[in-house]
């Protein structure tokens, strides 16, 4: 076993001191649970194997918040995260919603369709949005409110 690693217990000691506040943390960047679980057992495997003492519970709290912020920007700014066409996954897209309305929302533009998605089926805000697409807050606004007037063409004015 490398020496660099902590036992086992050491380790069980650090998640329960901190997953909490790991987690929310998390959670504020994934949006999901899934993904907010990945970034968590990720952030306390980088505990296991890191090189480091901390000087105290509030080091190791820190360094454990610092880690996990920069995994999840690191996750949400993945090209697979990007590339992938929402068509692929219309059957896990909100689960219960109206498919009439998810199929108009995939008949919209790009740029719109991206927006509108993760605006109201993932649950980002414009900040949010804009940081994953790259592109100012203004714009995602501008792309919400066509996509809206859009949509309500689409659906015989159904939404408002």
């Amino acid at each position: 076993m490398d020496s660099s690693r902590r036992t086992g217990q050491e380790l069980a000691e650090l998640y329960h001191r901190h997953v909490d506040t790991v987690w929310r943390v998390c959670y504020s960047f994934m949006k999901n649970r899934a993904d907010t679980e990945d970034m968590v057992q990720e952030a306390f495997l980088r505990a296991y194997y890191v090189d480091k003492s901390f000087r105290s519970e509030e080091h190791e709290k820190a360094w454990l918040i610092v880690t996990a912020s920069n995994l999840c920007r690191d996750a949400l700014k993945r090209a697979w995260r990007r590339d992938e066409p929402l068509e692929d996954h219309l059957e896990l897209a909100a689960p219960g919603r109206d498919s009439q309305v998810l199929e108009a929302v995939l008949a919209l533009p790009e740029g719109y369709k991206t927006a509108v998605y993760l605006y109201y089926y993932e649950g980002y805000d414009a900040r949010e949005i804009a940081s994953i697409l790259g592109c100012p807050q203004a714009t995602v606004r501008t792309r919400l409110a066509r996509a809206r007037k859009q949509l309500k063409q689409m659906l015989g004015g159904e939404l408002e």
